[in-house]
């Protein structure tokens, strides 16, 4: 049997990032084989990241990554702000959300795609991640976005490194004009977006579905007021246009400007540069949006251990 010495356990702990004592045991168990004591870690990790899967993960990180005319937005979970901190937390962010990229991965096949360095899968990266911060981490969301010729922009609000941050917007603008004024306008864009969140880029891209609940919703709520019937349509026709302002890109003001129509700044570089611009698709992550979070009550817990 090897003998189990500091330096043994030392070289663990670097490969493994596993806590001293925890080494020392694996290697006993192991008879001082480091490969066999870092599956043995990995086991007990995988154990410990199972208990740690049923907490709330609301904190974390938004990475963003665009090579050529592809992208894409990633979301990845914490329990605790803290975490979106650690080094090492922000790399496998980064290392995730650049493999989704390059592979084209959705969520379904991302969990599943091996990292060309270390042979892991992203799953696996995430379960010895768990293993060594100690919180439950999850990989909430993807979205891709690609255009055929033109630019795709992005923005990162509240980064905490490069393309990391707590809220993350994809653009893309397909247009002949020339890359610097596109690339600024994609920037602006995607400014507005994350500032104005819009569902769509425009009314025709609603679904009808959504846009037929909608207009049931106003028009029960107009012919509450007991009005004629062609007051009410005129007071539901406002109010879908009011409607339309807030949730459609091309009708919302520009933040950069607080006046003009998006749809308004557009045209102005369509004219200027002498050509059209679409707007490919947008993508906007928000951290831990939709997620309830737990809501402590420390008071109560104080209580609780006082009664016992």
């Amino acid at each position: 049997m090897t003998k189990i010495t500091a330096a043994l356990v030392k070289e663990l702990r670097e490969k493994t990032g596993g806590g001293m004592m925890d080494c020392k045991l694996a290697l006993n168990e192991c008879g001082g084989d480091i490969e066999s004591a870092t599956d043995w870690l990995r086991s007990k990790g995988l154990a410990a990241a199972q208990k740690k899967s049923s907490r709330i993960a609301a904190e974390g990180l938004i990475g963003v990554h665009i090579s050529d005319s592809h992208g894409t937005l990633i979301e990845i979970n914490s329990e605790t702000d803290f975490v979106a901190r650690n080094a090492e937390f922000q790399k496998f962010v980064r290392e995730t959300v650049q493999l989704a990229t390059d592979q084209n991965c959705d969520f379904n096949s991302l969990k599943s795609t091996t990292f060309s360095a270390g042979g892991k899968t992203v799953n696996e990266h995430l379960t010895d991640l768990i293993s060594k911060i100690g919180e439950n981490l999850s990989i909430r969301r993807v979205a891709s976005l690609s255009i055929k010729k033109g630019v795709l922009a992005s923005y990162v609000h509240n980064s905490v490194a490069d393309n990391l941050g707590k809220i993350g917007v994809l653009v893309g603008l397909e247009s002949d004009i020339d890359e610097k004024k596109l690339a600024t306008l994609g920037k602006q864009l995607a400014m507005h977006i994350a500032a104005s969140r819009p569902k769509s880029v425009s009314r025709e891209k609603i679904k009808q579905s959504d846009l037929d609940r909608e207009r049931a919703i106003l028009m029960e709520q107009a012919q509450e007021s007991g009005k004629p019937d062609s007051i009410v349509e005129k007071m539901v026709e406002g109010r879908m246009n009011k409607f339309f302002e807030d949730v459609c890109l091309l009708e919302q003001t520009f933040i950069i400007d607080g006046e003009s129509k998006i749809s308004e700044v557009i045209s102005a570089l369509e004219k200027q540069e002498g050509d059209t611009i679409n707007i490919a698709g947008f993508e906007a992550f928000v951290l831990g949006e939709g997620i309830k979070k737990k809501e402590e009550d420390f008071a109560a817990e104080v209580s609780a251990v006082a009664e016992k």
